[in-house]
């Protein structure tokens, strides 16, 4: 049964990668530079760049680390919220306001700031987590560490802050807002199967995980 599930969620994330890639094209055609990510980059550092900095709108939690994520992930990212797809207020406007070049730009500058990678095989979870991970088929996507996702323009999600993961998971289950909600069927179909308590446990153990993923100290008056 599991590996049933396992080969229909491979189906459909070959489905959905078309769907992302005609969505993005433009700008994943558009070659990144990441010096000129790094100048155009002033709108981001005020939340991006301050370590354990919280979003207050339209839900309280830490600002995902996005240094360390690839290229093509961050790419995707400000493609959704541009169209829409990720409904975030203040994230759509930024997002609105960048052209494919922009966005390669700073998917560039990010993507180099990671740190080491992390290793192959995670800590083990408990036998609760485990069953959450399996049930939602976690590693199909996201890899065996949860940090090599099967297509590049997927998160790496360990170590990432545990009350980001929770709302960004929660986020797929919600319909009709027009501040919070994200548009994605898989996604949607994996959230959906849990109860919040146990979202939490799943953005939790993750959450602990060893992590490539950074934020780099930046200066506000650079």
């Amino acid at each position: 049964m599991n590996q049933l599930l396992s080969t229909m969620i491979r189906s459909l994330v070959a489905a959905a990668t078309f769907s992302v890639a005609a969505v993005g094209a433009h700008a994943q055609g558009a070659t990144g530079n990441a010096d000129a990510g790094k100048k155009k980059a002033d709108m981001c550092i005020g939340c991006h760049g301050i370590v354990g900095y919280q979003n207050s709108f339209p839900e309280i939690h830490k600002v995902p680390m996005i240094s360390g994520q690839s290229d093509k992930y961050i790419i995707a990212a400000l493609t959704a919220y541009k169209s829409g797809d990720r409904k975030h207020p203040s994230m759509r406007g930024i997002a609105g306001s960048l052209s494919d070049q922009d966005m390669a730009d700073l998917a560039a500058f990010y993507s180099t700031q990671g740190g080491q990678p992390v290793p192959d095989a995670p800590k083990a979870a408990s036998a609760a987590v485990a069953a959450l991970l399996e049930k939602g088929a976690c590693v199909s996507c996201h890899g065996a560490n949860f940090s090599k996702p099967i297509d590049p323009s997927y998160p790496k999600i360990a170590g990432q802050h545990p009350d980001y993961l929770f709302v960004a998971l929660k986020a797929y289950t919600v319909e009709g807002s027009n501040v919070v909600g994200r548009s994605n069927p898989i996604m949607a179909g994996m959230a959906k199967q849990f109860k919040p308590a146990e979202l939490r446990q799943i953005a939790k153990y993750l959450g602990s995980l060893d992590t490539e993923l950074k934020t780099v100290p930046q200066s506000r008056f650079r």
